[in-house]
């Protein structure tokens, strides 16, 4: 088979990397508060949309350390530590409140993307979840999917995708790689901020992404091993994995495909490809590119070369009035929080919809064998959604 080769030409990088800073940097943006408006910024409370799936959700936070590994942007540190939540099926009635996310960490968000909204931490610390904290689990095995965010966004801003899939019977892995967001608290207290979000290291983005690849197969190491760190690792179908990624975690995600064969099955969420690839490829795995207006054929020749080096299963959707923060809570949080989309941007709860629905829908269908008529051709219940067909 061929492999993917990433280009890593000017107009790929400006649609993959600067797209989360100016995304999020603008989502909240707002004139200077007054007295008024800040006393209304003070009651803001985010409410995340409700799992569409049948089954209740419970959350795990764990603390993976991996002795094996030095911590590629802070070397002094020591070894390369995750931050990991784990979403899963639980039984209803069990667990307790779950926070959104840190405090300190919120903060650093609003201060890093949105400086001058007037908005408290709290107003999005407190962002309502469905996960339960601690939820005793349901009984079965289920398949797992490992999800990472995009570079300088926070693991908490692809909650309401992580949710869903463990309502529908999903075991998911939701990974902060450290150091590469505004803040990531740890279980002492700690909230270590970004030390590479403003100058990327040596060997660029490409360098970002293969970190990434080797921390989410750690992550699957620790999940599925013979010590696994999680508790009701028991859940978990080892022969049913499959990861996504959203931007620069879309490339890792196909890295760690090329080089970790427990992968079966991945999603790129609106990210470019970088310039070398591994040179195993795929090995005809399936693989879906769903991105926003701006990944149309044409518009970013990585995902063009791509999708013609791909020889599995594939599909090539994208959504219209989408942008980069669309694929996750980011763009509804700022609604909820008084700030206006653009005039002809889809409304950010019907772009976490269709998000939801064809992830939920293509892991279905590559990791429970369960055929999706969704994926075949456009749907009119989703007029938003293009087939491309480069």
């Amino acid at each position: 088979m061929t492999s993917i080769r990433r280009t890593a030409v000017a107009a790929a990088l400006a649609l993959a990397l600067p797209l989360p800073i100016a995304a999020a940097g603008t989502a909240f943006a707002a004139p200077p508060p007054t007295a008024a408006t800040a006393a209304s910024n003070a009651a803001v409370q985010g409410e995340l949309p409700r799992p569409t799936g049948p089954h209740a959700v419970g959350r795990n936070t764990l603390q993976l350390v991996d002795e094996r590994r030095q911590d590629p942007w802070v070397p002094a540190s020591g070894p390369r530590r995750l931050m990991v939540s784990v979403y899963y099926p639980a039984r209803p009635g069990t667990g307790g409140p779950a926070a959104y996310m840190s405090t300190e960490e919120a903060r650093l968000l609003l201060q890093d993307k949105a400086p001058g909204s007037g908005l408290p931490p709290e107003a999005l610390s407190t962002t309502r979840v469905w996960a339960l904290a601690d939820a005793r689990p349901e009984h079965g095995k289920f398949p797992l999917v490992v999800l990472s965010p995009g570079f300088t966004f926070p693991r908490a801003l692809f909650t309401s995708i992580a949710e869903d899939l463990a309502s529908r019977g999903y075991v998911v892995a939701l990974v902060d790689h450290t150091y590469e967001a505004p803040g990531v608290t740890f279980p002492d207290g700690r909230t270590l901020t970004c030390t590479i979000c403003d100058q990327p290291p040596a060997g660029g983005y490409e360098a970002i992404a293969r970190s990434r690849a080797e921390d989410l197969s750690f992550v699957i190491d620790e999940l599925t091993g013979p010590r696994p760190a999680w508790r009701y690792a028991r859940m978990i179908d080892k022969d049913r994995i499959g990861m996504a990624g959203h931007s620069l975690s879309g490339d890792a995600t196909a890295m760690a495909m090329a080089a970790d064969d427990r992968v079966r099955a991945g999603v790129d969420l609106d990210g470019s490809f970088q310039e070398a690839d591994p040179a195993t490829g795929l090995h005809g795995r399936p693989f879906l590119l769903f991105g926003a207006e701006h990944e149309s054929p044409g518009m970013d020749p990585s995902w063009t070369k791509a999708w013609a080096d791909l020889d599995g299963w594939k599909r090539w959707l994208t959504i219209a009035g989408s942008e980069h923060g669309s694929f996750s809570d980011l763009n509804l949080l700022a609604a909820q929080a008084g700030r206006p989309a653009p005039s002809g941007a889809i409304p950010p709860l019907r772009a976490l919809e269709l998000t939801r629905s064809y992830l939920g829908a293509f892991f279905d269908q590559q990791l429970k064998g369960r055929p999706q008529a969704l994926l075949d051709c456009p749907s009119p219940a989703n007029p938003e959604i293009t087939f491309q067909r480069p």
